[in-house]
């Protein structure tokens, strides 16, 4: 079959290279791709955004299944145009999309289902919300509604943060539209981890955990990422977690989606807490983790290409998943100042120098002539898999200070201090 990748990040890179090396797959593209998605996909010069051209190229093409990798088009309803070309598409439609796309709608969708999550208010009154932002105590959470690359969340620890992090959404609009509305949480104490689930209208199967890690420094330090890397399995996802999480939020994830009249067919991400009262759902996201995808796809030994298949033929029920007992730990590696204001256009060198059990994600490079060429905030994720999550980050650090560019920083303790 003939596979489109739309996307040209980390997550895409490790969705072209599981698909390129499954024997049912005769050929991979990817829109617009990156510099290193080249070497395992042809990338094809189309926005992720522009869902027209991408129709078109599926249908020109004879594409048998586009996989969307963004939440932006899937939000915007890319799923829905392919489906109304008769084209197979695997990703939510818009509808189903609102659970990320709108932080109010998750948050409402959970309620309604006795889903455990943080209590919470929503504001599009400034002057309100800084009336009662005390009353919710310190630390507190606040969130841009809409969509904002992953960076909406901020969580003040004290009453003159809390009011200039409202300012900065709400009056300042640093996330655009996103900051229309923002919800207002109590601070969860507790562990943080997440879960990737395949889900059709009739089933959800959990894939195997991991553990990502979202603040830029060391020991959890500084501002959120998008993600400084991931090890899989989670350590703290133990069988008695997993079996509380499928029956607590998956399955009644599922139930809401049909008592709701969402026709839900894809990934759905679960964010998590584990605090002392249970695990409470932080937020839902539409489609597979970034980087957590990249220490997961290490390890799945089944073709991803028939799960997907199956999961928009509703038969998900009728695959077995099968994943390797080895470990994977994935390093992300980003520009100098990230997730802040970052410089572009460094040249990466090093990469003939790896050995050869360690596996490179792109997240953000471009080609120029024969250098490659840094373009994003977060760089690359580099990969190893062995026996157990230390082993694996061992490999990971024996091998990522032979990778150079300007200004690169990465986390030293990923796999190294679990929590």
């Amino acid at each position: 079959m003939k596979i489109l990748v739309v996307g040209g990040g980390g997550r895409e890179h490790a969705i072209c290279w599981k698909l390129n090396g499954e024997e049912n797959v005769e050929k991979v593209y990817c829109a617009p791709g990156n510099a290193g998605i080249s070497k395992v996909a042809e990338c094809v010069d189309i926005k992720a955004t522009d869902i027209e051209k991408l129709a078109d190229f599926a249908e020109e093409n004879r594409i048998d299944l586009t996989v969307i990798g963004p939440e932006v088009p899937l939000v915007m309803g890319i799923s829905d145009v392919f489906k109304e070309s008769g084209l197979r598409v695997f990703g939510p439609d818009k509808a189903c999309s609102q659970l990320e796309g709108s932080k109010l709608f998750s948050k409402e969708f959970m309620v309604r289902h006795n889903i455990a999550t943080a209590k919470y208010k929503e504001y599009t009154d400034i002057d309100k919300a800084i009336e009662e932002i005390d009353s919710f105590g310190y630390p507190v959470v606040i969130k841009a509604d809409g969509l904002a690359a992953g960076k909406g969340v901020i969580i003040p620890t004290n009453r003159e943060e809390a009011i200039e992090t409202l300012n900065t959404i709400m009056k300042d609009r640093k996330f655009g539209e996103a900051g229309n509305l923002v919800v207002v949480e109590e601070f969860l104490e507790g562990v943080e981890t997440s879960i990737l689930a395949l889900v059709d209208k009739n089933t959800i199967i959990a894939m195997e955990s991991s553990k990502d890690h979202k603040k830029v420094y060391e020991n959890e330090t500084g501002p959120n990422t998008g993600g400084m890397g991931t090890f899989s399995p989670s350590t703290i996802y133990t069988d008695e977690l997993a079996e509380k999480v499928y029956n607590d939020v998956l399955v009644k994830s599922l139930e809401g989606f049909k008592e709701d009249g969402l026709d839900y067919r894809g990934i759905l991400f679960v964010g998590l807490m584990i605090t002392e009262d249970g695990e409470k759902v932080l937020e839902y996201n539409c489609r597979f983790g970034d980087p957590e995808i990249q220490s997961i796809l290490m390890r799945l030994d089944s073709s991803l290409s028939e799960i997907m298949m199956a999961i928009t033929e509703d038969r998900l029920s009728e695959i077995d998943i099968k994943y390797s007992k080895d470990a994977a730990t994935c390093v992300i590696m980003a520009s100098g100042g990230y997730p802040d204001s970052y410089e572009k256009g460094k040249k990466i060198s090093g990469f003939e120098d790896l050995d050869d059990d360690i596996v490179v994600f792109h997240s953000g490079t471009i080609k120029d002539g024969n250098d490659i060429l840094t373009n994003g905030g977060r760089v690359l994720g580099v990969c190893a898999k062995a026996k157990d999550v230390e082993s694996a980050a061992k490999r990971v650090y024996e091998n990522i200070e032979k990778i150079s560019f300007d200004g690169k920083h990465y986390r030293k303790d990923i796999g190294i201090k679990y929590e």
